[in-house]
Formats: structure tokens, sequence, C-alpha cells
């Protein structure tokens, strides 16, 4: 494990985000990177705190000095003093100017704790033995860590006076089962782990590791089941009358509510139900007979329209309904309400 401080002019990381919590991280971010205000980021372990960090300092005025991490956990508290204190380009010295993060703050010894609040409060560096002060430097600090400090605070293991100078400013990052829409670090985890094992040129889904394989049968099977249960509700409130097509169910469809899967899997049980006619499914549904055209064309119009004949009876059915059920072409043309 590399636990010596990081030094380095940086590039504002790429970050890809579309989750709306972590759309929300990243304008409060880009906010406080314009000023100079101490930062808290918090959150579990592996949703990118670190990168929260380098955003900020790669979008401040500071961007052109160093960026110092500090990884708090991985140091002893002699090392971790020597490292931020202790020789003439400790981690404050050398970002001077610059920004220095303390990840893991919540590891701190109480010791530590109160040379980073001496620091804190007048930027005055002391040097391990030094009976003076040995220069006075300008960084701003963004802290991070996965604990909670208020209730460190509560339990006497993390200084109140601390945790209020860090915490000017305050970044939650979510976790990433909140936000699956960007896990990115899982899966460069799984295209390195799929290209380390892979014998052949070609990937197949036979090389996906056995645990995402598992998943993903499980999100498919989880979908199926909610579709199952959508259209199961929503046609028992149709046949019961509870709901009118054109009232609930035609908005619940144009406002994203339920998916095209789920209205086609309410289709499918009313023409079950009706022995594959649209007709008798729409008195079924209790809507009139005048209504059978702009029905027809809101299904075909929306790609929602079943093929009535897998569900069709082997008693043929009567002359007079045949060219009714005739499929109708696509047709694009307001609705009448």
């Amino acid at each position: 494990m590399n636990t010596s401080p990081c030094r380095e002019h940086i590039a504002e990381p790429f970050l890809i985000a579309s989750a709306p919590s972590m759309m929300a991280v990243l304008t409060a971010a880009t906010k406080v990177a314009a000023g100079h205000s101490k930062v808290l980021i918090t959150g579990e372990s592996g949703v990118g705190k670190d990168v929260i960090a380098r955003y900020i300092h790669a979008r401040s005025p500071r961007s052109h000095a160093p960026f110092v991490a500090v990884n708090c956990a991985g140091l002893s508290e002699t090392l971790l003093e020597s490292e931020l204190f202790g020789h003439t380009r400790g981690s404050f010295t050398g970002a001077h100017r610059g920004t220095i993060f303390l990840d893991e703050i919540g590891e701190m010894s109480p010791r530590m704790q109160a040379l980073l609040l001496r620091f804190l409060e007048n930027g005055e560096i002391q040097q391990v033995g030094a009976d003076s002060l040995s220069a006075r430097v300008d960084v701003r600090v963004i802290a991070a860590t996965n604990r909670d400090l208020h209730t460190m605070v509560q339990e006497g293991t993390f200084r109140e006076d601390l945790l209020y100078r860090i915490k000017v400013v305050h970044l939650h990052v979510p976790p990433l089962r909140e936000r699956k829409e960007d896990n990115v670090r899982e899966l460069q985890n799984v295209i390195e782990q799929v290209i380390s094992f892979a014998t052949d040129a070609a990937l197949t889904v036979d090389d996906l590791p056995h645990s995402i394989i598992t998943a993903a049968i499980g999100t498919v099977t989880r979908s199926r089941e909610r579709r199952r249960q959508v259209a199961d509700d929503i046609y028992d409130a149709l046949v019961s009358g509870e709901y009118d097509f054109w009232r609930e169910v035609q908005p619940l469809f144009l406002n994203r509510d339920i998916t095209r899967r789920d209205l086609r899997e309410v289709i499918r049980r009313g023409l079950r139900a009706s022995a594959g006619s649209y007709r008798t499914m729409l008195s079924l549904f209790h809507l009139e007979g005048a209504d059978y055209k702009r029905f027809l064309n809101f299904l075909s119009a929306h790609d929602c329209r079943v093929d009535f004949r897998e569900f069709r009876s082997a008693r043929p059915a009567p002359p007079a309904e045949r060219p009714a059920e005739s499929p109708l072409p696509y047709q694009h043309q307001p609705y009448a309400h």
C-alpha cells in the first residue's frame, strides 16, 4: 500500500455521471470550487470521494498549484505528524497555495486532531521538536471520511471544534447502489478481470464473472415480476371499472409511469380473456364501441399493438368479425379525448 503523500499538479478528472443525486453533487462541487472554503466530503468507501476532491481542486483558483493527498488511516501517528508538519517539504508546506486532501480524517488520533486544529486556526506550521513556528502557509483543506463524525463527537473520539473547522462546506457522495447509472468502477474491474482470464480473442457471456451473470439473471427476473405485477394491477382495475383507460391508463403511459412493455402485458391479458378479440376486450375494459378505432390507433401509434391471432380459439370467428380484426396500418393522427 502506498501511504506517502501524493504531490501533483492535476488536470480535471474525467467524470461520468447521469444519476440525479450525483449530478447534484457535481453541481455543488463546481460552485464550491470557485472559492477557498474548507470542504468535508463524506460517503462510503469506493464512492469516489478522492475524485470529487481532485475535481474541486482542478476547477479552483488554486489549480496551478500542487494537490497533495494524504491517507490519514495509512500512517502511524508519528509518521503522519512527520509527513504533515515534520520537515521542510511536509504536506502542508508542499501544498502552499494549493490544496491538501486529508483522506479518512476520522482515523486521526486525538493528538493529531489537536495539531490539525491549531493549523486550521492560524495557518502556522511548527516542525516536530521545534520550539518556534517554522512557517505560515496558505492551503485549502479538503477532508474526507466514511465515518459518521457527529457520532464520533458524541462518543468523544473526534473533536467537535475540529469538525466545525473542516465542515464549512459538506458534500455527501451517494453510494453506488443508489446510482447504478454511474457504476463505472465496477465496470472497469469487470473488464480487467475478463481480459485477464479470457482465452479467446472474442469475448462471450461465458467469460463474464459468475457474480455478474447471476446478478443479471436476478435483474431480468425482477423486471419480469414487476411487469407482471403492474399489468395485473392495471388489468384488474380496468375490468372492475376502477380505472378508465383514457382517464387513468393513457396518462400513466404518456407520463412514462408505466412502460410500453407494461401496456403490452395489459393488452395480452385482455386478449387472452377475450379469446383474441379486440372488440370483446373493449367491452371487458368498459369502453364504448365508438372507441374501437381510437383504441387500436393509440396502441399502433405507440407500438403497443399485440397480435391477436395467438389468442384465437380453435373455433372460427364469426364472419362479420374478421375484417374488423385485421391489423390497421400505422396512423399518425391526433386523438380525440
